[in-house]
């Protein structure tokens, strides 16, 4: 069963991926509007950065699962934990 909190937590993951959605859809219109490069620019770098955000909170989810799982050592888990930034960053 899932966790209020986790539910919490991937209800706010998927608002913020479908603002990315909304963003990018956007930035599609700005081009095919054909409107200024520097607008167009400003709008990719936030999305950019709106996207990034969502990443970093689902590698803070690996995290949190990896350091609360209790069938393992603290060595494992930060060894988890190093190969989850290790391979996703």
């Amino acid at each position: 069963m899932i966790d209020a909190e986790r539910v919490q937590h991937r209800d706010a993951l998927l608002k913020r991926l479908a603002r990315v959605e909304g963003q990018v859809r956007g930035i599609q219109a700005m081009i095919r509007r054909d409107d200024e490069c520097d607008a167009i620019a400003q709008q990719f770098s936030a999305a950019r950065k709106a996207l990034d955000k969502a990443y970093q909170e689902m590698l803070i989810c690996l995290a949190e699962d990896a350091i609360l799982n209790s069938d393992q050592s603290n060595q494992d888990k930060l060894a988890q934990v190093r190969t989850i930034f290790t391979k996703y960053t």
